[in-house]
């Protein structure tokens, strides 16, 4: 058997990239950084707290940045989201700096970086794009980038992200899909999407508590609260009754338009276009729009349950959906462990990278990291896609 891959994970979160390359086998992180408490708290439950850095990334000395295989990461994103300030003076876009300074010391054979989709529009993007230019930070590396979306990697999610991959041993493509919108051209020869059916049915209707387990943990010499998995985070939420009527009136696909004048909200009444997934109801057969951190809060976007029938049958769920059943969007495994207060758990969850697109990503490229790329699925060993199968893709009207 091969040495294992060693690998560090940079603004880790919780460890959603961790663990869907840890579910690819063959890799070993053997240090993380993360300045968030109560997530680096959860990644030390599920891969070990001796190699977890729990601070601020630009405190580590260079000469702490040990050797390894590959670096993943997703420097944060506020900057770039179409939910944040898109301020190109926002600190935390130059983040990805410090990123380059532990390729530049770990000198790893790969890199994978994860951001929202704006950063490929981004004034830092080029920034990046510049320093694998001669004379460059990043000299010699070959980087490939796209948009992929989890839905199309085995995520009950629509879920985009840009993905970066830099390389010294030779140019890596963008994994294949391996899942399509059901009736299109592809979905003949691909697996379809993953639903939320397929995520969260089963699960209790009605959460009978509202509060986590009282239990404690200590992580980094302070207490946490934790550790909880499974049912545990399968909590409920104590909604108004105006708010109860509001999503009586909402069913599967649905939104803020289908409310009656007197439930509106002022903003809401008068935006007449826009926000279309607020206060949405989700459908069982499909997968879920984006998990993003206030997944709980219905005026936030699609998430409420989808099982609903009819206004005002006793059988509809009209709830947000609960920790437990975002994590399982996610694509997080039943036994990974969560620290932290709900709100802190529920951030964790939907900043993290999907566990089944990071594991797409790593079954991808561990073949070009243990120099078997000629043998890989791509069926390339300089990394290009082959002829036939570009062909493929523009009959089908593939993006990639």
């Amino acid at each position: 058997m091969p040495s294992p891959i060693t690998m560090i994970d940079l603004f880790a979160g919780c460890g959603g990239m961790t663990q869907g390359f840890v579910s690819a086998k063959g890799y070993r992180p053997i240090m993380s950084v993360e300045w968030d408490y109560s997530a680096a708290s959860t990644y030390a439950a599920n891969f070990g707290e001796s190699h977890t850095r729990w601070g601020d990334i630009a405190h580590i000395p260079d000469e702490e940045i040990p050797p390894a295989d590959l670096i993943i990461g997703g420097p944060p994103c506020q900057g770039f989201s179409n939910l944040g300030s898109r301020d190109v003076n926002d600190p935390r876009n130059k983040l990805w700096k410090e990123y380059i300074r532990f390729v530049r010391h770990a000198r790893p054979k790969v890199f994978v970086i994860e951001n929202v989709d704006r950063f490929r529009s981004s004034s830092e993007f080029e920034l990046l794009l510049a320093e694998v230019l001669p004379g460059g930070l990043l000299e010699g590396y070959e980087l490939t980038h796209d948009l992929l979306l989890a839905a199309d990697f085995g995520v009950s999610q629509r879920r985009t992200r840009a993905i970066v991959i830099g390389s010294r041993i030779g140019k890596i493509p963008m994994p294949e899909r391996t899942h399509a919108k059901p009736d299109t051209l592809d979905s003949v020869r691909l697996k379809p999407w993953a639903t939320v059916r397929d995520a969260i049915e089963g699960l209790p209707a009605t959460p009978t508590t509202t509060e986590l387990p009282a239990s404690k943990a200590n992580y980094f010499g302070r207490e946490v609260a934790g550790v909880f998995k499974g049912l545990d985070l399968h909590i409920g939420r104590n909604p108004t009754d105006r708010s109860l009527e509001r999503y009586d009136h909402i069913p599967p696909g649905g939104g803020r338009f289908d409310l009656p004048d007197h439930l509106l909200s002022d903003c809401w009444r008068n935006k007449k276009t826009g926000t279309t997934d607020v206060m949405g109801r989700m459908r069982w057969d499909a997968p879920s729009l984006t998990i993003r951190t206030e997944f709980y809060k219905p005026e936030k976007g699609q998430y409420l349950h989808p099982h609903w029938l009819e206004r005002e049958h006793p059988g509809n769920v009209n709830r947000p959906i609960t920790q437990l059943e975002a994590a399982k969007l996610q694509s997080f495994p039943d036994e990974f462990m969560w620290c932290g207060s709900k709100i802190e758990i529920a951030k964790q969850i939907g900043n993290a990278v999907p566990p089944r697109l990071a594991e797409a990503i790593a079954r991808h490229i561990k073949p070009y990291l243990l120099g078997q790329n000629a043998t890989a699925e791509s069926g390339s060993t300089t990394g290009q896609v082959p002829a036939a199968r570009r062909a493929a893709r523009q009959r089908n009207g593939s993006p990639r």
